[in-house]
């Protein structure tokens, strides 16, 4: 493998989404962004929306000068990542494959959990040690600082397995100095025309002014993730001048903006007027969408974002009953969502709620309750999803194996909290994938209750989806068909591979990223 060689970053597709192109991935092209300034000659394929995914990556794979792939995996893109890997074994045997993404990451938080529980052969260790039979490297937490280390091992013909940013006193984990420091995403990597979202007819693109969300949320994959629960913050002066260069740059105006939690950031009063000054300053009237902490929202705050030309704000509401608010440890009380959504229709910003079915405890009487909450509090749109037991989650972590015959003939666990049990079947996420998402008739369960049944789950779940959307004049969401690459079209299209080439426009100096993943070597 030469100096400098050239990686190819692979986003893969999430066929389990109604429409995959309508925000890309940034994480992925923020490391590809790394990579360019290190010197590294940096490809990308973009597999979102992609139905034959594998045919595109067979294609690319037997031309491509590249010896490093790359592939980011939140968990239910595992099982279209297992094929993508299957192919690239297939094709470049002699190629080096690197894993990232929230599903490596949450995987080796609870395998580390596991450790300090002493427990051995757990089901996180087994599913780790599964990652890194089959991936040269894999990088659990944030990629920036992993990926020079990871790239130079590579080169020098070491393969160091697991690289571990996600434990906080890593030398590679991303400190907020070191979050400041890094380039912004690699976005020339993509051909953003394609991806889709608008909001009052304005376009829009994805950004992140901050990292990590500190609340105890049980269902919650993130709360053992050093990555995922620390909470780190870009300076404001930073985050405008991105959103300025992607203005310029791409003609978006607006943004969604995929911070956890807007409101857990001190300077959200700060950021909003720099926001509303920047549209000022630009002539654009900005479209913006974000989350927010119930419990924390202001009017204040609310007032400041519709000025900075918030349209929507989402929040993870999750029930209407209180017996599963206190279960699922959410620390917002009923009271503190409904003031939430008054707060924010006063302000002239819509409201999605997102509501989650199938916690401890839950019961046809508690999904009626929520369905009665929705009815009564008026958000404009909503989203009502079934859980799943994630690694990294209390569910998973904290759950204990116990004697429950199924028809599945799958192992179960079960989590108890305040005298409720949530049952969740052992999958294998790098085969299964059904239980994410889905409209009407199309969820699958892999949770049940003392109460309910998966399938009482499922039939409960699209009953109030359904009850919700008529009561509230709520349409459904339409699908978009996957596209399909034909092989006769010689190079892959622009819209599923991009290479680098020159500088990053607006990239910050990379001495810090340079000099951190040299350490210690």
């Amino acid at each position: 493998m030469a100096r400098k060689s050239s990686i190819c970053f692979i986003t893969p597709p999430s066929i389990f989404l109604l429409d995959e192109r309508v925000y890309p991935a940034l994480g992925i092209l923020k490391v590809a962004a790394v990579a360019e300034q290190l010197g590294f000659t940096v490809e990308h394929l973009d597999l979102n929306g992609v139905e034959n995914y594998t045919e595109a990556v067979r294609k690319h794979a037997s031309c491509t000068n590249a010896d490093v792939f790359a592939i980011t995996a939140t968990t239910p893109q595992m099982p279209a990542v297992e094929k993508i890997r299957t192919t690239l074994r297939a094709v470049r045997p002699d190629s080096r494959l690197i894993l990232g993404g929230p599903h490596p990451t949450v995987t080796t938080a609870a395998e580390r959990k596991e450790k300090k529980r002493q427990l051995q052969n757990g089901r996180a260790s087994h599913a780790l040690g599964q990652l890194m039979d089959r991936f040269d490297v894999v990088v659990a937490g944030d990629g920036e600082l992993a990926i020079g280390y990871a790239l130079e091992q590579l080169i020098a013909g070491t393969a160091p397995g697991l690289i571990d940013a996600d434990d906080p006193k890593s030398e590679w984990f991303l400190s907020s100095k070191a979050l400041e420091s890094t380039p912004w995403p690699a976005r020339h990597l993509i051909e953003m025309p394609s991806y889709h979202y608008t909001i009052d007819g304005k376009s829009v693109t994805s950004i992140v002014s901050q990292l990590g969300c500190p609340f105890n949320c049980q269902f919650c994959c993130g709360r053992a993730s050093g990555m995922l629960r620390r909470v780190r913050l870009r300076p404001t002066s930073a985050v405008i001048a991105e959103m300025r260069h992607a203005i310029e740059t791409y003609s978006v105006q607006g943004f969604m903006f995929f911070d956890d939690e807007l409101n857990v950031n001190p300077q959200i009063l700060e950021l909003m007027r720099a926001i509303r000054d920047l549209s000022q300053e630009m002539g654009v009237e900005l479209a913006c969408r974000g989350f927010v902490k119930a419990e924390l929202l202001t009017s204040e705050q609310a007032v400041a974002m519709r000025e900075a030309g918030f349209r929507v704000v989402l929040s993870g509401f999750e029930s209407g009953n209180e017996r599963i608010l206190r279960n699922i440890e959410k620390r917002a009380t009923i009271a503190d969502n409904t003031r939430a959504i008054e707060t924010l229709h006063s302000a002239g910003i819509e409201v999605k709620a997102l509501m989650s079915l199938g916690h401890a405890g839950e019961s046809e009487d508690t999904i009626r309750d929520t369905v009665d909450w929705l009815i009564s509090v008026k958000p404009e749109d909503v989203d009502l999803t079934l859980i799943t037991a994630y690694p990294g989650s209390p569910y998973y972590d904290d759950a204990e194996l116990v004697d429950y015959p199924t028809d599945l003939g799958l192992p179960v666990w079960k989590y108890s909290i305040h005298g409720d049990a949530l049952y969740s079947y052992e999958l294998d996420y790098s085969q299964v994938s059904d239980y994410y998402k889905g409209g009407v008739g199309a969820y699958q369960a892999y949770v049940f209750t003392d109460y309910l049944t998966p399938k009482d789950l499922v039939r409960m779940r699209d009953w109030a989806e359904t009850k919700v959307r008529k009561a509230l004049g709520i349409r459904f969401y339409p699908s978009a068909a996957a596209l399909r690459y034909e092989s006769s079209m010689g190079q892959l299209p622009s819209h599923i591979f991009r290479k680098s080439g020159g500088e990053i426009p607006g990239a910050l100096s990379s001495k810090f990223l340079v000099a951190k993943a040299g350490e210690k070597r």
